[in-house]
């Protein structure tokens, strides 16, 4: 029986975590649920998984939560040092990290330190600090799995010595020449580029195949989310960039795809349900039922693929030209892509605006060496406060 801390357990990773949670009663245990203000949900988690702690990031969502559930046994907390306390348990087995964009890289970081199965949801974890996340991973003898689609397949189509060596494989001595990681496109693939700057929140967050929080639906529509994704492959497989293509394949039927030297490659197909990879990262090495159907060759007919088009996804340039740059370069673009995507939701600016902001960030941040966490989150703030001064070009 694994004890499991959910963190980000109102938003879909988290529903979908406690959707195997509940296909598997007789191996996984839900210990504690994280999320920030969403006190409704939570309150309703509480009383249908009893969970031993419950914890709301915020302060005044986590007293109201109090007086919701006062009724229940669970313990309620709040606080960033409670959470990092909280992951560190001695009585936390697994760590599901899918709290969204940066506020998520220090509870994740503080697993790692505590030798945890971490549960990889998160990508600001290592777009924002690749090189000390994955050191941190072999100092405390933490166990690190990719939940995201694209990564875990990737993960599953690697030799099993490579799948032992995560951070620090070596692709080439594996026989591998390329790791091919595959994009829908998201619902602007075929658009005409004219109708790109009148694009409402509404039409970016409704994605053709996944069904995906607001932040991360949009990022799928600029393709940033598969920009950051590529970041993540880097670190995740000590890829170089040689070693890296981003492919386009609208069914998001292949998730990603692995070639060896000998001219084969390796797929991994399902259907576009998260709760395949969640499964395969809680159970690995063995395999669990996930709740997902089994994929229908005959259903899914035609599968198509072509290249990315830079023009139509700006974004992506500018996350791969950023991962060639460095890891600081990376930290400014995640900060500010935050920034814009938050905006871009309110009305505040327009679609193609996103890109604006994120490339002004970029030519104007300075980029100093990132020597510890905390340099990150000051280089992380300086990029954030720069967005905003960005923002007021896009009227």
């Amino acid at each position: 029986m694994q004890n499991m801390v959910i963190l980000g357990a109102t938003g879909s990773i988290g529903t979908s975590t406690l959707s195997v949670i509940a296909e598997n009663p007789d191996a996984f245990n839900v210990f504690a649920l994280v999320a920030n203000t969403n006190v409704s949900k939570m309150a309703a988690l509480c009383r249908q998984h009893q969970p031993k702690v419950a914890h709301m990031v915020d302060a005044n969502a986590a007293q109201a939560l109090r007086a919701e559930i006062a009724d229940l046994s669970i313990e309620v907390t709040s606080g960033e040092s409670e959470l990092a306390d909280l992951v560190t348990r001695p009585e936390v087995d697994s760590v599901m990290a899918a709290i969204v964009g940066a506020a998520g890289m220090a509870p994740t970081l503080a697993a790692v330190k505590a030798g945890k199965r971490v549960l990889l949801a998160n990508k600001e974890a290592l777009v924002m600090s690749g090189r000390l996340f994955i050191d941190a991973v072999a100092k405390y003898g933490a166990t690190l799995l990719p939940v995201d689609s694209e990564h875990n397949a990737i993960y599953q189509c690697l030799p099993k010595d490579a799948q032992q060596q995560i951070g620090r494989c070596n692709l080439k001595a594996a026989g591998i020449s390329k790791i091919l990681l595959t994009g829908s496109g998201g619902p602007f693939l075929h658009a005409d580029l004219n109708s790109l700057p009148a694009v409402t929140p509404a039409q970016a967050i409704k994605h053709p195949n996944w069904s995906m929080g607001p932040k991360i639906s949009v990022d799928s529509a600029t393709m940033m989310n598969k920009g950051l994704e590529y970041v993540e492959a880097r670190w995740l497989f000590n890829a170089g960039i040689d070693q890296l293509q981003v492919v386009i394949h609208p069914q998001s039927v292949i998730h990603s795809m692995v070639q060896y030297q000998d001219g084969s490659v390796i797929a991994q197909l399902g259907n576009p349900d998260m709760r395949t990879p969640i499964a395969h990262c809680m159970a690995y090495p063995a395999r669990i039922v996930s709740g997902v159907e089994p994929l229908d060759f005959f259903k899914v007919g035609q599968l198509s693929f072509c290249e990315p088009d830079y023009i139509r996804f700006p974004c992506l340039k500018l996350a791969m030209a950023a991962c060639r740059a460095g890891q600081e370069a990376t930290t400014v673009l995640n900060a500010a892509n935050e920034v814009a995507v938050e905006h871009f939701l309110k009305g505040a600016i327009r679609f193609t605006d996103i890109a604006k902001v994120n490339e002004f960030c970029l030519e104007h941040v300075m980029q100093s060496p990132l020597d510890s966490i905390a340099d990150i989150l000051a280089l992380d703030y300086e990029a954030r406060v720069c967005a905003r001064e960005g923002l007021a070009l896009c009227h």
